[in-house]
């Protein structure tokens, strides 16, 4: 079998892509789909962490805007991953694999409090280890969430699953001459203002200098192609 291209991984996974079609609440199809893949890439020996959004549930700015007070919303936001990280945790523990979350905010009757130390050692055991509650702080994204515990664990690179196939030069629903890219640099990425992170999530991923691979989590495999070194989607990393 073909060695995994990396040892340690981050994988983002947006909210609304657990939701299915129906863009809200929890599909379990889609999530015993995805938790197979991810047990698929732990039995390889690669060190998964997960950072889930909350999308599906709540997003702070888009359902609070202009009705709540932004800090509050934000909160909301990260008990809305927390539902997600459950929901992961107890279907991937259903396949036999051993999971720990970790919030941000402490909430010790249902997760462990993020300690890095103490979740590097969960991934050196071999258990897959989801993050929740974002960075724990408002005006942060789960992007930018994705990026700091991706540099806090040393991971290898950013598995960043979402509902587009890469990153494009423009919006490929809008714009049908809308070119998409293999690769792009960290540099591009903030000079064309293109959405594939929010511009604090890529300049931390810049600075830390971690790879971000981006592709669809439609078919739930793409996290296992990449893993194994497959060209999937788009890596956007530093200039040569």
């Amino acid at each position: 079998m073909t060695e995994p291209q990396y040892k340690r991984v981050l994988i983002k996974i947006s909210g609304e892509a657990l939701a299915g079609d129906a863009s809200r609440g929890l599909n379990f199809d889609v999530i015993n789909s995805v938790c197979s893949v991810i047990k698929k890439c732990s039995d390889t020996g690669v060190q998964v962490g997960v950072v889930v959004g909350g999308g599906n549930f709540w997003r702070g700015v888009k359902d609070g805007g202009g009705k709540m007070e932004r800090t509050r919303a934000d909160h909301m936001g990260m008990l809305a991953t927390t539902l997600n990280c459950l929901a992961l945790a107890d279907v991937l523990e259903q396949m036999g694999v051993e999971v720990r979350v970790q919030t941000a905010i402490e909430m010790r009757s249902i997760a462990e409090p993020y300690i890095r130390s103490r979740a590097i050692r969960h991934l050196e055991k071999g258990r897959v280890v989801i993050f929740g509650c974002g960075t724990g702080n408002p005006f942060f994204s789960t992007d930018t969430a994705a990026v700091l515990r991706a540099a806090e664990i040393d991971a290898d690179a950013i598995l960043l699953a979402k509902n587009i196939d890469g990153v494009y030069s423009a919006d490929p629903n809008k714009d049908p001459t809308a070119v998409k890219y293999d690769s792009i640099t960290y540099d591009e990425i903030l000079a064309r203002h293109l959405q594939v992170m929010d511009s604090t999530a890529t300049s931390l991923s810049m600075d830390n200098k971690i790879p971000v691979i981006l592709f669809a989590l439609k078919d739930p495999e793409n996290i296992y192609r990449v893993v194994m070194g497959e060209k999937i989607g788009t890596i956007v990393k530093e200039a040569q």
